[in-house]
């Protein structure tokens, strides 16, 4: 129980202790709840429950021209993601704040959604006002949340669609901007279609509206390809043809793009077997700058006409890589290797030097070969003058070529090398020079051949290739240009996982990463890795294109009178403004009350080092009177003082190795390798020379109890108990943190705790999956309750720091672990206790929901908790590999 009420708490243990708090309690409410709609229910909970602030206001101002975020309010990084690229839209920005409802009622559109859209605006524009111009880091959405929930009460998925709360949301903005002549949110993101197309037998051409377009993934390489195969459904080529056909197909050409052009990706697909939806991982590329013309219908002929150019050349490059294949993959059997080298291994079994000279047929097959009856000794061969016990025959031969065989066998390091005259590869018994070479002349020629032809199908390949690359890079093809603005993207399963947002910065020409109430800058480089697909589960379900040639979707906003770009408040309507104002006044107040509290207290530490540190009047050499036991005492003198002061001085100055940390042992080396305040260190000292057993204050507890949490858990990791070992460790980790975010010697090595932390997570993760592997209940259970209570648990931990990539691959491989299951067969009811944990431990938000409480320390004296953590940092030394790396 960790006392919150008193003053003299140090700030940073009554914040661990508010997040633990706020933390054991969304333990309770998540981890208990082994359910799949868990994530869904979520939602309901309130901010504190799921979100902590930081108690320092300090913390949670905005930077300079930093761009602010939206605090996650229960699973709404869906909400960040795409109210951020919405609002980057400087064009959108605009018509948001500057909405106003109608005046008069009867103007209100007639819908079942009126009580809830205009609402909705309200709070939109408000939410829009603070993105613009507040003080804050980040801002809180709570309230345009809450009216969107209504929305997606029908919905059974765990986690919000996002396309379809697009769809939703531009539908309540059309409507709310229906009344004036001509809407702006049609205008801005809606376009139209043809649909040509033979249904029967029988053409039509139908005229259609879109806003986001579907695009499928499975299956396509970029987005060039899935849209050529959104664009035709069927077989078209009765369209062509001058006589109709029963065949039924469709082709789409745009007629009218919108300004911003969003396309859907589907990367979701129900699994029949499985009965549950499954995200496509397929990776799928996209460029930064998208021409649209060959989609168009004014370029509909030309298009065409390329279509049957690029299919042609598609038929003929599939022929060429046929034939290059078999040049490539040579052989009759299983085993295929190139055709050229194939003839020159040839060429070079013939040119190689005979094993014998002599016929086989005349080597007596009884006898050992030659080579075995050389002198080993020297690596010398028998010339033709051979001794008769190297002819084979006799038991003084047979014994002497057992033994040469036995140390040519069993000890071939301890011989000469080879001869060098003794051929080390397979020759044929039988050439002739003049077979020789013919066979070299026409296996050669061969050989030049095959290279040549496998040269230029090669080069026709790559000519190929280019030609198609190139087939939409003249001018008249390239005169839709639409640049990439923001790209949404999901990290995780079909059932949960992390929503964010790559949104390009036109002005300062970057990409930045909105990441919930984390605002960071980015690359291309970094976009690529996350969007493209096939990386820690992460790719893109939604892109947004803006037209190149309107750059007022993306331009400032200028003051009609002073021609001066605008900016912060003075983007905003006058209500906006004084609103926002407010909320900033309101955020000033509670700094300077943050400010006024830090220094009332800091006042009173130093009255009470004051009061603490009056040292002792200089005293005589004269014995003191005796106390009441008739015994005289030495008084305290300076002198003593000194010299123990300075032999902890050098103790500090000493390089150490961890089992023999000085800090534990002493108070004072704490302190100086801290810069303590000399007040505290002359009180300390003087405590100690009252009493050795000192009880220490704040400043030295939490590096106490850390180095009790990492003892404990270290001892219980070497007895291999690595369930009740994984909390001690966490907690060392994290009290650790803690303390060197104010030192680098406030706590210990932090590589090394992450190190443990890292290896007792995955011996638990392999101990739970040996467990769920039994197929037995009890076991199956006991290993699915670790998995939640610890594992799932513990993992936002690793992710949320990115200390090390070793923690991310430690994640993909317990990750990896339980995913190999699905393709097995298991029971039923295993398979069912299987497909509603998953989504638990594929959730890659690194929100801090599920935490035990932190275990009970024991009370060590000074002298027990050093000789301990010495004995275990010993062992740990002495059974670390160069594997480990530590």
């Amino acid at each position: 129980v960790i006392d919150l009420t008193g003053d003299d708490k140090d700030d940073l243990q009554r914040a661990i202790a508010l997040s633990l708090e706020e933390s054991n309690r969304a333990f309770r409410e998540t981890v208990l709840e082994a359910s799949i709609a868990e994530n869904k229910a979520s939602l309901k909970r309130t901010h504190t429950e799921v979100w902590s602030d930081s108690p320092n206001p300090h913390d949670r101002k905005r930077q300079e021209n930093c761009p602010v975020g939206l605090k996650n309010v229960g699973n709404t990084c869906w909400f960040s993601a795409v109210i951020q690229s919405l609002f980057n839209l400087l064009e959108f920005q605009r018509l948001v704040l500057h909405y106003s409802p109608p005046a008069r009622m009867q103007d209100l559109p007639r819908n079942q959604k009126e009580h809830r859209n205009l609402p909705f605006m309200q709070e939109l524009r408000c939410l829009f006002s603070l993105l613009v111009g507040s003080k804050r880091k980040y801002v809180d959405p709570s309230r345009a949340v809450e009216i969107l929930k209504d929305a997606f009460k029908s919905s059974e998925s765990q986690q919000q669609d996002v396309s379809e709360f697009t769809h939703k949301l531009l539908d309540w903005l059309e409507d709310a901007f229906q009344i004036k002549p001509k809407n702006p949110m049609v205008d801005l993101f809606y376009g139209r279609f043809l649909a040509v197309g033979v249904l029967e037998g029988k053409k039509f051409e139908n005229t259609e509206m879109f806003g986001q377009y579907p695009l499928q993934v499975n299956g396509f390489k970029d987005l060039h390809e899935c849209l050529e195969a959104a664009m035709i459904e069927g077989e078209i080529e009765s369209l062509h043809s001058a006589e109709n056909s029963a065949k039924s197909g469709q082709e789409h050409w745009f007629t009218e793009l919108p300004p911003v052009l969003t396309f859907e990706l589907s990367r979701f697909e129900f699994n029949q077997t499985l009965g549950r939806p499954e995200k496509i991982h397929n990776k799928l590329e996209f460029p930064s700058m998208l021409y649209m013309d060959r989609y168009m219908d004014r370029n509909r002929d030309i298009t065409r006409i390329k279509r049957e150019e690029i299919r042609r050349l598609k038929e003929h490059l599939t022929v060429l890589q046929q034939r290059l294949e078999r040049y490539l993959s040579y052989g009759s059997g299983p085993k295929r290797f190139p055709l050229a080298d194939v003839l020159q291994y040839a060429m070079e079994f013939a040119s190689s030097k005979p094993v014998c000279t002599s016929p086989v047929e005349d080597i007596d097959t009884t006898a050992p070969p030659v080579f075995l009856c050389m002198d080993y000794s020297t690596g010398e061969q028998p010339d033709a003058s051979v001794p008769p016990e190297c002819s084979g025959s006799g038991p003084q031969a047979q014994q002497q070529q057992q033994q040469q065989q036995r140390v040519s066998i069993h000890k071939p390091f301890t011989q000469s090398r080879v001869p060098p005259d003794l051929p080390m590869h397979p020759a044929p018994r039988h050439i002739t020079e003049e077979e020789l070479r013919v066979l070299e002349g026409c296996l050669h020629r061969w050989r030049s051949e095959v290279e040549n032809d496998t040269r230029d199908l090669q080069a026709s390949i790559s000519r190929i290739h280019r030609t198609i690359e190139l087939m939409y890079s003249d001018k008249s093809m390239m005169q839709a240009p639409y640049r990439l603005h923001a790209v949404l993207v999901h990290e995780g399963q079909a059932n949960a996982g992390h929503y964010w947002a790559y949104i390009f910065d036109p002005h300062q020409q970057r990409w930045m990463k909105y990441n919930d109430i984390s605002v960071t800058k980015s690359s291309w480089e970094e976009l690529v890795r996350d969007s493209f697909g096939g990386y820690r589960n992460a790719s893109a379900y939604c892109l947004m294109y803006i037209d190149d040639k309107k750059p007022f979707l993306i331009e400032e906003e200028f003051d009609k009178e002073t021609g001066q770009m605008l900016s912060g408040l003075d983007k905003l309507p006058p209500d906006l403004k004084e609103y926002v104002e407010a909320d900033n006044k309101l955020f000033e107040r509670e700094m300077e009350e943050w400010d006024a509290l830090q220094a009332r207290k800091l006042q009173q530490e130093k009255l009470a080092l004051a009061a603490a540190s009056v040292a002792p009047q200089p005293m005589s050499t004269e014995p003191c009177p005796p106390d009441n036991t008739g015994e005289p005492f030495t008084c305290l003198n300076l002198w003593a003082m000194k010299v123990e002061y300075t032999r902890l001085l050098r103790f500090a100055q000493e390089d150490t190795p961890p089992e023999r940390d000085y800090r534990l042992l002493h108070i004072i080396v704490y302190f100086i390798h801290n810069q303590a305040p000399k007040k505290i260190v002359e009180r300390t000292l003087l405590m100690q020379f009252a009493d050795r057993n000192l009880g220490f204050d704040e400043r030295y507890e939490k590096f106490r109890d850390t180095t009790v949490f990492l003892l404990i858990g270290l001892e219980l990791f070497l007895k291999k108990s690595y369930v009740e070992s994984l909390m001690y460790l966490i907690y060392a980790y994290q009290y650790n943190k803690e303390l060197l975010a104010k030192g680098p010697y406030r706590g210990h090595d932090e590589e090394l705790i992450a190190h443990y932390r890292r290896e007792c997570l995955l011996k638990v993760n392999e101990h739970a999956a040996a467990l769920f592997e039994t197929g037995e209940e009890t076991k199956v259970n006991a290993g699915l309750s670790i998995m939640n209570e610890l594992v799932v648990a513990c993992i936002p931990l690793l992710l949320v720091d990115e200390m090390e990539e070793k923690d991310m691959v430690a994640v993909e491989d317990m990750r990896n672990r339980w995913c190999s299951y699905l393709g097995q067969e298991m029971e039923p009811n295993l398979q069912e206790k299987l497909t509603d944990f998953l989504p638990k431990l594929l959730d890659c938000s690194t929100e801090i929901k599920s935490f035990h409480d932190p275990p009970k320390l024991p009370s060590y004296s000074t002298l027990e908790l050093c000789e301990r953590y010495g004995r275990v940092m010993t062992s740990l030394t002495l059974s670390r590999t160069p594997a480990d790396g530590r």
